[in-house]
This record gives C-alpha cells, structure tokens and sequence, in this order.
C-alpha cells in the first residue's frame, strides 16, 4: 500500500464528498496547481508538520505516513480536518469511543473537510481535497484515544 493512492467508498466517500464540496473554490486560487504535503506521524505521538499554508480552495494532496513501529491497535494515526464550526472536545471524546469507525464519530460527519482512514505502522495514504474557500483557521487532528490530548494536532491556515 506504501505510496497508493486510495480509492474510497461507503462510510469514507460520504465523509470525503461531504468534504471536497463544502471545501470547493474554483476562483483563480484554485488554478495555481496542487500543493503537495507530507506529514509523518510517530510513537511519540507527533505530526512532523504542525502547519499549513493554503490558498482559498487550492488542490491539497497530502500523505500522511506512520513511521512509528508500535502496532496499530496501540498506536494508530490519522488525520481529520474540520471545519470552523467544530466543537473539538465534543468531537475527540466522541470520537475516542468509536473503534469500528477508526475513531471517527459518524454524527460530525458534516464538519469533517477531510480524514484519512487509521494506519498501522509503516502504512500510508494520499489524500486529495480543496483547501475552504473561506480563508481562516482549521484544524486538524489524530482521533485515536490520548493522542489529541497529547499534542497530535495542527492547522490549516488558509489565505
């Protein structure tokens, strides 16, 4: 899987449409080609890139990759991206208590802008969506229990 893109579908191509369209800019920002980014994630529960710098709705590849070696069930990453409106505490504690849904509560569905599926060490996977096309402040997260908390956080400050 190292290096694939991902096709999605049931419950993540909900998530992943809900996002692209509510994201979706199409002015001239948009045509300034994609912006690609990689962020790793480790056991000590860190993204290597805290920050992002966006241009209202530009194309945003971006790979998140576990360079960790602890097992997924311990130490699984993901990331989320949320909208503005997101009540971050409400979402990580509900989130914390979904397992089967890679520690995504399905009621937040309509605030997530983007989310990669949880991976095990060495795993990785591309996602593509277009940066809000409102400029501001989002934020993205890891869900996995303890990991938010833990400082596995960043932004996506678009301009």
């Amino acid at each position: 899987m190292k290096g694939k893109k991902i096709l999605l579908s049931g419950v993540w191509a909900g998530i992943f449409s809900a996002g692209m369209l509510a994201g979706c800019g199409k002015g001239p920002e948009a045509e300034s080609g994609p912006l690609e980014v990689e962020i790793t994630a480790n056991d000590q529960m860190k993204y290597s890139v805290t920050q992002i710098e966006a241009k209202a709705g530009q194309l945003i590849r971006l790979t998140l990759r576990n360079t960790g070696s602890m097992p997924k069930i311990a130490m699984g990453h993901n990331l989320v991206l949320v909208d503005n409106q997101m009540d971050l505490a409400k979402f990580v504690a509900e989130s914390q208590l979904r397992q089967a849904d890679d520690y995504i509560s399905p009621d937040f569905r309509p605030h997530i802008l983007a989310a990669t599926r949880l991976l095990g060490p060495g795993e990785s996977q591309t996602i593509e969506f277009n940066a809000p096309a409102q400029p501001g402040f989002y934020s993205y997260l890891c869900t996995f229990p303890a990991h938010y908390a833990s400082g596995m956080k960043g932004v996506l400050n678009v301009k």
